[in-house]
């Protein structure tokens, strides 16, 4: 997979290590220390060497209960954190310094254009005592490396006709997608959207966590075929340089 010079390791799940050829380290979604999936040389936000942090929505899984893993990647890196504007409210409210944003808006992350596009998903907050407040939108990300690479991390998200848009806008290089199933699209949904998005390179993410989610890579290569790169991956694998 031709990277230009820039990584991302799968974290498990819906969390993922970007690092720039510039070297700045970009991390999409905060769950780690109560991610099944996170290999263990990954928990600790502050050993990672944060230089941005990305949030696409406020579910447990990706910011943890009452955001308390946002927290500990935000507080304990130190990292720029963005969110959608109503996320970066609540987890403000509990002392972390994030910029909110919207839909459409454009950010500068560590070096990296970051624009937040439109997802197909909930994004309910679970409060600390278990509750459900509102989240806002869910949303993905494209991410403009300096060096001219292009990726659309699609967050959770169900295939929607407006994947169209992002591909004409973005022509974007890599799209990262989850195939699950259950809580977001499953091989059959991503095929859809890879054709949508005229992807060549796609990696996969949110599945294998719970039994629920039971897409796999293999399923979506066999639904695309030849000419559309999909890799076999495994919490802690790295791609690129």
């Amino acid at each position: 997979m031709d990277l230009r010079g820039n990584t991302v390791t799968w974290l498990g799940h819906g969390t993922w290590l970007w690092q720039s050829s510039e070297g700045k380290k970009i991390l999409i979604d905060c769950w780690l220390e109560g991610n099944p999936s996170t290999p263990d040389e990954y928990k600790d936000p502050a050993a990672l060497g944060l230089d941005g942090i990305l949030i696409t929505h406020g579910h447990f899984d990706h910011i943890g209960q009452g955001g308390t893993e946002a927290l500990r990647c935000i507080q304990g890196s130190g990292a720029a954190a963005f969110a959608q504007f109503e996320v970066a409210a609540y987890l403000g409210a509990k002392g972390a310094e994030v910029t909110g944003f919207n839909i459409g808006g454009t950010v500068e992350v560590a070096g990296v254009k970051a624009t937040m596009v439109t997802a197909a998903h909930s994004a309910g907050i679970t409060d600390d005592d278990g509750s459900m407040v509102y989240g806002g939108v869910a949303a993905g990300f494209v991410l403009e490396f300096p060096d001219g690479l292009v990726v659309y991390q699609a967050g959770d998200t169900d295939v929607f006709a407006d994947m169209t848009l992002i591909a004409e806008r973005f022509s974007p290089h890599v799209s990262v997608l989850p195939v699950g199933d259950f809580y977001t699209m499953g091989p059959v949904g991503a095929a859809h959207a890879i054709r949508l998005l005229g992807a060549t390179q796609v990696l996969c993410g949110h599945f294998g966590t719970f039994p629920a989610l039971v897409g796999t890579p293999a399923a979506v290569r066999e639904l695309v075929g030849a000419g559309v790169d999909v890799p076999d991956l495994s919490p802690g694998d790295r791609f690129g340089a």
